[in-house]
């Protein structure tokens, strides 16, 4: 049985969290379509932001990390293990049962996830992320810094669980954005609040 309270509910409960697309409801919900058939076709934050829909973009971000901070928070208060419940919710995001598994990458629901298990990481996370994006305008490259330091900054703060628990979204932010990478390397990323006619949307 404690096994199953520690585990199995605070998986299901992030996942499901975790699973709702935001983005896509949002911005169906504003008359723009489908999300997925615009820019790089991901459900999150920074490809609502290609709409032109700033106000879209924001409540999308603040969604997708709530739900991870929601589900955190739920998690503490049962009793269960909050780190199974964020990383749950951040692989629901990912890989939504609602979209054939092909949803957003992580980024929002990561950063939300960090601010309830320890907020100092969540603080760190952020201004990582904000410093790199201010000087380069790379949102993708922002997160990949962001993610790849995380894990061991949770284990300097003495949080080993939840370092474990970041070193698992920092690998799936980095498969998520294998296709960012490689634009990084070859000069093609497009910028923050950049507009792209690339329909295709990536794995």
């Amino acid at each position: 049985m404690s096994l199953v309270l520690d585990v199995l509910f605070p998986l299901i409960l992030g996942y499901l969290f975790g699973s709702i697309p935001f983005g896509l409801v949002l911005t169906k919900l504003a008359g723009l379509g489908d999300i997925r058939d615009i820019g790089s076709g991901n459900i999150g934050a920074t490809n609502v932001l290609r709409t032109g829909r700033t106000d879209l973009a924001v409540a999308t971000l603040l969604l997708d990390g709530g739900k991870g901070a929601i589900a955190v928070i739920i998690a503490y208060a049962l009793g269960w293990r909050p780190e199974v419940a964020g990383a749950a919710a951040f692989l629901g995001h990912c890989f939504p049962v609602w979209l054939r598994f092909q949803g957003g990458k992580g980024v929002a629901t990561f950063m939300g996830t960090l601010f309830a298990l320890y907020f100092p990481s969540g603080i760190f996370a952020g201004a990582i992320w904000f410093a790199t994006a201010a000087t380069t305008k790379y949102s993708s490259l922002s997160a990949l810094i962001a993610a790849a330091a995380t894990p061991f900054v949770l284990f300097a703060m003495g949080k080993p669980a939840f370092a474990v628990a970041s070193l698992f979204m920092a690998a799936l932010i980095f498969i998520r954005h294998k296709t960012n990478i490689l634009r990084l390397l070859e000069g093609l990323e497009p910028k923050i609040g950049k507009k792209t006619d690339d329909a295709t949307p990536q794995a």
